[in-house]
């Protein structure tokens, strides 16, 4: 049954529904009272940064003249809210759709989805951890002031599908090494380069081809193995990504096999994905023409690099720490849902039957 109508039958389901609206707000308020900048971004452009793993929404432009240009839809608002960095806007935050194809099967997924963004200048990525802890007491906490009936709830404290999540400072950090050693048993500092991860895989019963890429064995033992364990009872930040996964995200000085990135899970779901930027023009190119490459070898739509924002990186971007969130995840969260369609007026199964 689609939404609308499962909202005339049954008025007891908007409160679920009107969470959206809450969070939002509370997201709003908390960035606008540290002075950061809202930022509307574009829903349509002629580039995107190259990432490898995501499939896009490509359409035409036409003029007057009914000429066309290829364009697409952003699948984050990331490029534009650097460049206003490199501009001088300071800290800053955007609020917006992105899209991303092939995500229409999932219960944590929408091809159209609404995504968070913030970016602290003159930060790092432990900077944007702290920011991530302080966010959800906040929204917690102005959920728990806006509920007509008073109960005992804690500001540090909110139930997830009947268990009692504690989210208060400081969250459960474990280093992506620490997290393979624990779950997966697995030293990953031997598990780097392919020839390495392929006997691993293989001996823990995982099916290696030989057109399988380091990524590709790495994600089958850390979504198989790792993930499933993080974030469950309390918040967990799972940081220092090998390199080859953080192709916009700097390389730690200490060990640069590693990168300055984290997640975030709570509830099981993983709601962030946080860097210290990259801010080295060159570097970033040859990422991006790596990911180019890669994208091309796995077949999925070919299209222009950015280099409008490659240029604004050579005009030099601040120090920075940013961090995506996915919203809709957000809400299933506070709204103690399981499936991203029962946060949505119109979810994709409605429009697309």
């Amino acid at each position: 049954m689609k939404t609308w109508k499962k909202l005339h039958n049954n008025s007891g389901l908007w409160p679920r529904y009107f969470v959206r609206e809450k969070v939002l707000t509370a997201i709003r308020r908390f960035f606008l009272d540290r002075v950061f900048h809202e930022i509307e971004t574009p829903s349509l452009t002629c580039s995107l940064p190259p990432e490898s793993y995501l499939d896009i929404f490509e359409t035409k432009l036409y003029d007057r003249m009914n000429h066309s240009r290829r364009a697409f839809l952003p699948t984050s608002p990331e490029p534009f809210l650097k460049k206003l960095l490199v501009a001088g806007v300071g800290n800053c935050f955007s609020i917006t759709k992105s899209f991303r194809n092939t995500e229409d099967t999932s219960y944590t997924h929408t091809p159209e989805f609404t995504i968070l963004e913030w970016y602290r200048v003159n930060a790092n990525y432990r900077d944007i951890m702290t920011d991530c802890e302080e966010l959800l007491i906040f929204i917690n906490t102005y959920l728990q002031r806006m509920r007509e009936v008073k109960t005992n709830e804690k500001p540090i404290e909110l139930s997830y599908q009947g268990e009692v999540i504690t989210i208060s400072q400081p969250w459960e950090r474990l280093s992506m090494r620490e997290a393979f050693q624990k779950y997966a048993h697995t030293d990953l500092e031997r598990a780097l380069t392919r020839d390495k991860i392929a006997p691993i895989a293989k001996a823990k019963g995982y099916q290696v081809e030989k057109d399988d890429t380091w990524e590709e064995l790495f994600h089958k033992v850390y979504l198989n193995e790792v993930e499933p364990h993080i974030g469950r009872n309390k918040p967990t930040i799972i940081y220092d990504y090998p390199v080859a996964l953080a192709a916009l995200s700097r390389k730690k000085k200490s060990d640069p096999r590693f990168a300055e990135r984290f997640e975030f899970y709570i509830g099981g779901m993983e709601l962030g994905d946080a860097y210290s930027e990259l801010t080295d023009a060159d570097e970033q190119l040859a990422r991006f023409q790596e990911e180019s490459r890669e994208r091309r070898r796995l077949g999925k739509t070919d299209h222009p690099i950015d280099t409008d924002f490659i240029d604004a990186l050579r005009v030099g971007m601040p120090e920075a720490g940013g961090i995506a969130v996915g919203v809709d995840r957000l809400i299933m969260l506070f709204a103690d849902v399981t499936d991203i369609a029962d946060t949505l007026f119109f979810p994709i199964r409605d429009l697309f039957p």
